[in-house]
């Protein structure tokens, strides 16, 4: 029989509980993606708590990513958030989700070559002016949109992205296979930010939605700049895998550094952005400072 009782000699405010219950029941396979929970009146009765309290559970659930709410159906499971560990190691997106087993596709949105922007000249140490081959694409997960990103290449360093498909293709492995191009290290921000209209659109969420902001510049082995994406996540259905080592630093000053990073290069730690300056500029919508 399953357990829907609640301390009412304890501290904890009734709310924080049946949210814990409920996301214990979850976490264990209680219901199952896709599964309706209990309606509000049934919780009420299972906790003999107040429909406010369930309410307040409900939502700080939906906050996290474990159910969806359906106005006028229900309340349901909602499936596992998807891990990713583009933040720790130099794997594509697309990569990343088949070592999960999942068949990750993309819809083509831009692909086209255009005189680099300052904003893409400074990330690519390169003249402004200079022809680049921007790529915009929206990615899905078992047919859910996940990712949407714009990707920045110069256009001499490997003129077939201009006619390559995409779709169900590795963007990486292509640059290896047919240009000759191999990415030795890359430097990524993370950034929590707010779907503007055009990106709500897109990722299926409403407008205002926390999103995740990877913007990265990526370099061959001599140091020279190749790759420049920003890339938008859905916070509801994405969470980033960072693995940290500990180090000793000169003077015997310790620190958490990223694995498989230089720590010359993960050294600055994290960087808080005023809430005046947020660096995306508009968005992925191909409309951002470019």
């Amino acid at each position: 029989m399953l357990d829907f009782s609640i301390d009412r000699r304890s501290g904890i405010p009734y709310y924080v509980q049946v949210r814990q219950v409920l996301q214990e029941h979850l976490e264990t396979g209680t219901w199952q993606p896709g599964e309706q929970l209990p309606s509000e009146p049934e919780l009420c009765r299972l906790f003999g708590v107040s429909r406010p309290v369930i309410r307040q559970a409900l939502n700080e659930l939906t906050q996290r990513g474990l159910v969806t709410r359906a106005k006028g159906k229900g309340t349901f499971a909602a499936p596992p958030k998807i891990t990713e560990a583009l933040v720790q190691k130099l794997t594509g997106f697309y990569q990343d989700m088949v070592e999960q087993g999942y068949t990750p596709t993309a819809r083509v949105l831009r692909q086209e070559a255009i005189p680099a922007g300052r904003q893409v000249a400074e990330r690519l140490k390169i003249p402004v002016g200079t022809p680049v081959v921007v790529i915009e694409r929206l990615r899905f997960v078992q047919d859910e949109p996940i990712q949407l990103v714009t990707t920045y290449i110069p256009r001499d360093a490997c003129p077939a992205l201009l006619e390559v498909d995409l779709t169900r293709r590795s963007l990486y492995a292509f640059l290896e296979a047919e240009c000759g191009i191999m990415i030795a290290r890359g430097r990524r921000t993370v950034e929590a930010v707010a779907a503007n209209e055009y990106e709500a659109e897109m990722l299926q969420v409403k407008k205002g939605a926390p999103l995740i902001l990877l913007d990265s510049v990526s370099y061959l082995s001599d140091g020279t700049p190749i790759e420049y994406y920003h890339a938008l996540h859905r916070g509801d259905r994405t969470r980033f895998e960072v693995e940290l080592v500990r180090v000793r630093e000169p003077g015997d000053r310790q620190a958490l550094v990223e694995q498989h990073f230089d720590p010359q290069v993960v050294n600055q730690g994290v960087v808080l952005v005023p809430p005046s300056r947020s660096g995306r500029g508009k968005g992925a919508s191909g409309k951002a400072k470019s």
